[in-house]
């Protein structure tokens, strides 16, 4: 794993400067895996009725329109991100659909997300809780705005534990995917910083400890795609 450690402080705006190109290269250089991926924490969603949902990092609001297009169960949601830029887009998104309706994007921070304790049936992140600058501080919000026995869903890459798998992961990560996304976004920061965020961030057992000693209960993760993304889950017990 990479010793490297980028600076996250102010990565929003990196980015607002990437916006206009960021859905057309998740899907790209994802192969549409991102949209498999997102499709699978919508099923994780909890079995219960009028369920409102805090969405952080919402980025262009991927997640939270899935899952109010998705699930049965959806009744409202908020998306929130510190990217300007990223929520402009999610809101064009959102337009003129009577399924986005009860879902509001907020300006804010998932290291001090400004709602009430106890507020929302679900927490998500898809891909942002290794942008955060406070992990730790991050995963205990989320766990203070949850209701009692509400879920935190996060979505993040993580590497392949088959060594074959992992070294061509690697290899695409590192010198295939910062330049068709530099070239693409005219942005080359943007997707060197991904790999080098992706290769240092805590995965597995270890981001589940965190989780842990976040509060959470009856933590678990779903790797996804040989372990190129994992999804943790946790619950809000008290």
């Amino acid at each position: 794993m990479s010793k490297k450690e980028p600076k996250r402080e102010n990565v929003y705006k990196m980015f607002d400067r990437i916006a206009s190109r960021y859905d057309l290269l998740n899907r790209l250089l994802s192969f549409r895996q991102d949209v498999a991926w997102r499709n699978k924490v919508v099923a994780l969603l909890p079995q219960k009725e009028n369920l409102s949902v805090l969405d952080l990092a919402t980025g262009t609001g991927d997640l939270i329109l899935s899952m109010a297009e998705k699930s049965k169960n959806f009744s409202s949601g908020v998306g929130l991100d510190m990217s300007g830029e990223m929520l402009k887009y999610a809101v064009i998104k959102a337009q003129d659909n009577i399924a986005y309706q009860n879902i509001s994007f907020i300006r804010g921070d998932a290291v001090h997300i400004p709602f009430d304790t106890n507020t929302f049936d679900t927490v998500s992140i898809a891909f942002g809780i290794r942008n955060v600058v406070d992990v730790s501080k991050s995963l205990e919000e989320m766990h203070r705005v949850l209701t009692k026995n509400g879920k935190a869903l996060i979505l993040e890459f993580s590497l392949p534990k088959n060594r074959l798998v992992k070294a061509g992961y690697l290899f695409y990560f590192r010198h295939i995917l910062p330049v068709i996304g530099g070239i693409i976004s005219g942005d080359s920061y943007a997707y060197k910083y991904l790999n080098q965020t992706v290769e240092s961030f805590p995965y597995g057992k270890e981001f589940c400890t965190l989780m842990e000693k976040a509060g959470f209960s009856t933590v678990s993760e779903h790797r996804l795609t040989f372990g190129i993304a994992t999804i943790y889950e946790g619950v809000k017990k008290q």
